[in-house]
């Protein structure tokens, strides 16, 4: 690849990974029932409406699940994927590797929901050194509960310090290797 091919992906990728995980944002957001009336929940909104509530009318939810958030994610990481085997080589369907992209975009898609998740546990456990009662803090903990709560009923507070999110961060890591 020359190196304008390469800024027009390096582009491509940054606006695919933006969209998709303001839209995983805001899938997570509505499945784990966290507040939209705070500034991410607005800011999420507001650049994701304009895909999402079209698709809505058209892509019901399934099991109280928005898929007009979710299938938009699936379709950017396939569009990535699409453009970065066809800049490496072509594209061709006789050779199974449409299968192979399809699957790629799914585990692109999963990868991009645990990396959502690191980050939310890392931004979280910051806040709660430097800003506990930031604005953020309450909707962090609410996307991040569903997560930590198996581990602290096995894992209770250490002298008064939460070990949850480490051992999540480390459980998602070792997901990670195998994705």
């Amino acid at each position: 690849m020359n190196a304008v091919t390469e800024a027009g992906f390096f582009l491509l990728d940054t606006l695919v990974g933006f969209f998709s995980v303001l839209l995983l944002l805001r899938f997570f957001m509505q499945a784990f029932r966290v507040s939209f009336a705070n500034q991410v929940g607005a800011f999420v909104v507001q650049l994701t409406n304009w895909l999402v509530k079209p698709l809505r009318r058209v892509l019901p939810g399934l099991f109280g699940l928005d898929l007009a958030s979710l299938l938009p994610v699936y379709v950017l990481q396939l569009v990535l994927a699409t453009a970065l085997v066809s800049l490496r080589g072509g594209f061709g369907l006789a050779d199974g590797l449409f299968v192979v992209v399809l699957w790629g975009a799914l585990l692109a898609t999963f990868r991009l929901c645990l990396y959502l998740l690191v980050g939310a546990l890392i931004v979280q456990a910051v806040l709660s050194w430097v800003a506990p009662y930031s604005p953020l803090a309450q909707p962090l903990a609410q996307l991040t509960r569903p997560f930590l709560a198996p581990v602290r009923r096995f894992v209770p507070p250490i002298a008064g310090i939460d070990l949850s999110p480490l051992i999540v961060l480390l459980l998602v890591q070792l997901v990670l290797f195998f994705v």
